[in-house]
């Protein structure tokens, strides 16, 4: 399907505007770049916010205040984008009177493809080995094992999730193959996002695995990929959160998510384990591994190894 594919640059006064103006429009679904939006978020309220930012957000500093909408290419769509042009016209003249600074307020009109932009992505998820025994593979692609020993993760992420080929995902799949003593142990995945360590974890043979996310989409996507992979028996997807009480006691808990986030959760990791007391942290840049470390300690924590690939590292530590 084709679409209009419609950008307004403006200023941070004229984006308010053109939101409201799409709003009652009935249009909710835009898209706006900011740079004080960039400066409100390099400006973390709380410590946990993020731990790592790509080098192309940054580059946000520099654009011009824009908003992106779509309309289908369709006569009423035409109407619509007509609409809003007319609407934008008065803005500009009313605008003028007034002396109010609205920016340029100039429109760009393309014509696109939604599959050049909505599959994208896609192109760049294949088959991948993460681990000597493990293969990451999109619903999309073909993939025969090579040998029998490699188990296949097959996974559907979606644009809004990552595909498990992360270093971090890969380091804590590499401390569960190490880990997992029986099969009779309790897994519990933390944060689980696409179900990627919940599903290494039943392939390693794990009976009873439980993925807990407090996002009700990622809880939604790890059960479509648990499915995928016909684990329904093993692993159970439910919304929650850690710090709130979670009936649950396990022998292992792994929890790929970022240093402040392992640090904060630590305390209540350790309510939720038994046994043996495995706990397996991950998304912790090395430059924090020791502030970590030492965090988890102060928990009740014996550090037993610390993993490292490229800038990232996982923490393995027992319970005392």
């Amino acid at each position: 399907m084709r679409y209009f594919e419609i950008r307004l640059y403006t200023n941070q006064i004229g984006l308010e505007m053109a939101s409201g103006m799409l709003l009652s429009m009935g249009i909710t679904d835009f898209v706006t770049e900011n740079p004080d939006d960039l400066r409100d978020f390099l400006d973390k309220k709380n410590s946990y916010e993020w731990d790592y930012v790509d080098e192309s957000v940054l580059n946000l500093s520099n654009v011009e205040p824009n908003l992106t909408f779509y309309l289908e290419c369709s006569e009423e769509g035409q109407k619509t984008m007509q609409c809003f042009r007319h609407a934008l016209e008065t803005v500009k003249r009313d605008a003028e009177e007034a002396g109010t600074d609205y920016g340029r307020l100039e429109l760009s009109v393309t014509e696109v493809c939604d599959e050049d932009w909505r599959d994208k992505w896609k192109e760049y998820f294949k088959p991948t080995h993460i681990t000597d025994r493990f293969v990451v593979k999109p619903s999309w692609e073909d993939y025969e094992k090579k040998e029998n020993s490699e188990l296949v993760i097959e996974i559907d992420p979606g644009m809004a999730f990552g595909t498990g080929t992360h270093p971090t995902t890969t380091l804590c799949i590499r401390m569960l193959e190490k880990y997992i003593a029986s099969s009779d142990e309790i897994v519990l995945d933390v944060g689980c996002g696409s179900g990627i360590l919940s599903i290494a974890a039943a392939l390693l043979g794990v009976k009873t695995v439980k993925g807990v996310e407090i996002d009700p989409i990622a809880v939604d996507v790890a059960k479509e990929n648990v499915q995928m992979n016909c684990l329904e028996s093993q692993i159970e997807v439910f919304q929650g959160d850690l710090t709130k009480g979670l009936a649950v006691q396990a022998d292992i808990v792994v929890a790929n998510l970022m240093a402040d986030l392992v640090m904060l959760l630590s305390k209540d990791v350790s309510k939720h384990l038994k046994g043996r007391g495995i706990y397996i942290s991950s998304g912790i840049l090395v430059e924090k591994k020791n502030q970590v470390s030492h965090s988890i300690q102060n928990c009740g924590f014996e550090i037993l190894e610390i993993a490292e690939e490229g800038e990232w590292c996982a923490i393995v530590a027992q319970k005392r």
